[in-house]
């Protein structure tokens, strides 16, 4: 299941992408729900993967999943980018989030947005 979630991440990788969106361009909110998404992301594949740090984590598969889902294509509404555009955004933004190591620091605020949610 956690498939479904890698895959907008690692689909564009190796192919050669449009430029996403300016980072300026989104909202707050959308910027928020960009960086969560990636988190939950990066967090469910890490619990199928059996890392310990993300196995600290509720369990994501399920609501992260959705989460990711539904974010994304209101991301797609509200940006008018398209999936690859969309891919390519959330990617980007899944690497950030390794390379700066901040799963710690924004995974408690992306619960309180998941419960928010109501997913």
């Amino acid at each position: 299941m956690h498939s479904v979630l890698m895959a907008s991440l690692l689909a564009l990788q190796s192919a050669g992408a449009p430029p996403p969106a300016n980072d300026a361009q989104l909202s707050q909110e959308n910027r928020a729900l960009l960086s969560c998404s990636a988190a939950f992301a990066l967090v469910s594949h890490g619990q199928a993967n059996g890392n310990e740090a993300a196995l600290k984590w509720p369990q994501l598969e399920t609501r992260g999943r959705e989460f990711f889902v539904r974010s994304l294509a209101q991301l797609m509404d509200q940006t008018g980018l398209d999936r690859t555009g969309i891919s390519a955004l959330v990617s980007r933004e899944a690497q950030r989030i390794v390379d700066s190591d901040e799963i710690e620091q924004i995974m408690p605020a992306c619960l309180v947005m998941l419960r928010a949610s109501g997913v």
